[in-house]
């Protein structure tokens, strides 16, 4: 079961109605659910095919809350490009991924790992149900996501990197989205793909319904501190400026859902773009002096594009939800699923 199979969701989706619409881009897993108290994992996402990650995609990110982190983003400002594996993880794992996307890239190109490798690895505290300081993320789990990423459908919810955590309450974890957008003849896509640990219930708002006070009961740990981690990926050309402009919409999605953005939780968010292959590479130079040209929709042409990332926010968040399935943890801590019924009764109310 996925939201849109239960409320009337607007937009039109991609076949997939996944970031893995976006031609190219991949997603894999390592989940990590050991004993009673490890929940946890690793998400990958390949902004390109394994044949074609070298080359940079134009990119751009945007923070709405500082307490959580995202590595690389200094380079992404610097130079707006991205070519590396992204990963997502738990709060105390992001060293381990770090350097996992190191090892993979220095087995897979081994011709570019000698130069300088800043990859964007993001986190969320999954520690109500994870052992979080048992140091159970391995750079080898790093490494097996990677590995693992494919294009097609997508899991959701207590996978990866979104094993151990929690949205408005409730178990969430991993979620994805996507919107097709007409730019005069030609068709692009936006995906999505959230890792939702945010939001206090009584915040929990689905399609307007402010449904949240109606659902307090069963309520274990809702503290609204956690984070949300969200890639967006599109196929349509644009300038790193555009990029950060995309992601900059991001909480406009998620105010949908209800949040009003808790100090406790980060909120950080990327976006590349698939277009333009060959530009803005920032390798040592060899030979000739080139040049690089790019192509991108006029910024007074932005308008569907914003609309479709806020939509895809929104339907990735609830997706995560609907995918959401109680769970147990450590020290004996418990975080229940999403009650389909009960939201749809109130949604009829």
């Amino acid at each position: 079961m996925r939201a849109r199979d239960i409320l009337a969701l607007p937009g039109v989706t991609g076949p997939g109605n996944a970031i893995t619409d976006v031609p190219g881009v991949e997603v894999g897993y390592t989940t990590l659910i050991e004993g009673s108290d490890v929940r946890t994992g690793v998400t990958a996402i390949l902004p390109r095919s394994r044949a074609d990650l070298a080359r940079p995609c134009a990119a751009g990110w945007f923070s709405l809350n500082g307490n959580g982190e995202m590595t690389g983003t200094t380079w992404i400002s610097e130079t707006g490009s991205l070519a590396l594996p992204v990963t997502i993880t738990n709060t105390h794992a992001v060293g381990s991924c770090h350097r996992g996307v190191i090892e993979w890239v220095a087995r897979e190109r081994p011709e570019g790992a000698h130069e300088w490798l800043l990859p964007v690895v993001a986190e969320t505290w999954d520690g109500y149900l994870n052992d979080i300081n048992g140091d159970h993320v391995k750079p080898a789990h790093a490494v097996a996501a990677i590995d693992a990423a494919r294009p097609g459908p997508i899991a959701e919810g207590s996978v990866g990197g979104g094993t151990g955590m929690n949205c408005y309450g409730f178990k969430a974890g991993s979620g994805t989205a996507s919107r097709i957008v007409r730019h005069g003849d030609d068709s692009y896509t936006v995906g999505v793909f959230v890792q939702a640990n945010f939001g206090s219930r009584r915040e929990l708002t689905v399609l307007g319904r402010h449904v949240g006070p109606g659902l307090l009961d069963d309520n274990p740990f809702d503290s609204g501190a956690g984070s949300i981690i969200v890639v967006l990926a599109t196929d349509v050309p644009l300038l790193p400026g555009q990029c950060t402009a995309l992601a900059r919409r991001v909480p406009l999605g998620l105010a949908r859902t209800g949040t009003s953005g808790s100090h406790f939780s980060g909120d950080v968010f990327l976006a590349f773009s698939t277009a333009n292959p060959g530009a803005l590479t920032s390798g040592f130079p060899v030979g000739a002096a080139p040049y690089e040209k790019i192509v991108f929709v006029p910024w007074g042409w932005l308008d569907p594009f914003y609309e479709a990332v806020v939509q895809a926010v929104e339907e990735a968040v609830l997706n995560a939800l609907v995918a959401g399935r109680t769970m147990e943890g450590r020290a004996g801590h418990r975080v229940p699923g999403l009650p389909v019924d009960r939201l749809l009764s109130a949604m009829r109310g």
